[in-house]
């Protein structure tokens, strides 16, 4: 148990049996009636941020959630398998857990895994990784100065959109947050 006075960004609490993560807070001292505390909170399952106000001093309960750095090995039924590369423990992740991060990962790249008393919360990835485009339609002569875009299926089976001038094999950066193209590597 923690107190609204104690209160920092990063911070995981326990309301009403459901994980929030502080995003940011303010104290407030009004010239008339008694201070409180403004926050933005993130729900640490869905993602969704809520505004909420506690009166100062009020009493909030707080969660430990643990994240490490951990390597995906490979797949396994409906579960993603994680190893903690200090202790060698695996983790087996269900696939609601891991969600569209699934889309952006390969075997032996790194992740962030959030776990909260033993179970697994969410998978968290890099901002970007490098995927290479198993196939895409190849572009037409006089297309290469359009700004227009093409489907392209990555080699862990995502679809996204990539200009026109792109080909099959060619190593592209992705953005893991929404899947939008940022750029050719070579």
């Amino acid at each position: 148990m923690a107190t609204t006075n104690d209160l920092k960004n990063g911070m995981v609490l326990n309301l009403e049996g459901q994980l929030w993560s502080v995003v940011e807070f303010q104290h407030v001292k009004p010239g008339k009636g008694p201070a409180f505390v403004r926050t933005k909170l993130k729900s640490v399952m869905t993602g969704k941020t809520v505004d909420k106000t506690f009166n100062a001093g009020t009493k909030v309960e707080t969660s430990n959630v643990d994240k490490r750095t951990m390597q995906y090995l490979y797949k396994d039924g409906n579960d993603f398998v994680f190893m903690d590369g200090k202790t060698y423990d695996q983790l087996h992740v269900s696939e609601t857990v891991v969600g569209s991060a699934a889309d952006y990962m390969l075997e032996n790249q790194e992740a962030i895994v959030a776990t909260h008393e033993g179970s697994p919360l969410y998978v968290e990835l890099p901002a970007s990784v490098v995927l290479e485009i198993t196939y895409t339609e190849p572009g037409l002569q006089g297309d290469r100065s359009t700004g227009g875009t093409k489907p392209a299926t990555l080699e862990t089976g995502a679809q996204i959109a990539v200009p026109l001038f792109l080909e099959s094999g060619t190593k592209v950066k992705v953005d893991t947050r929404d899947g939008s193209y940022l750029g050719r590597v070579s």
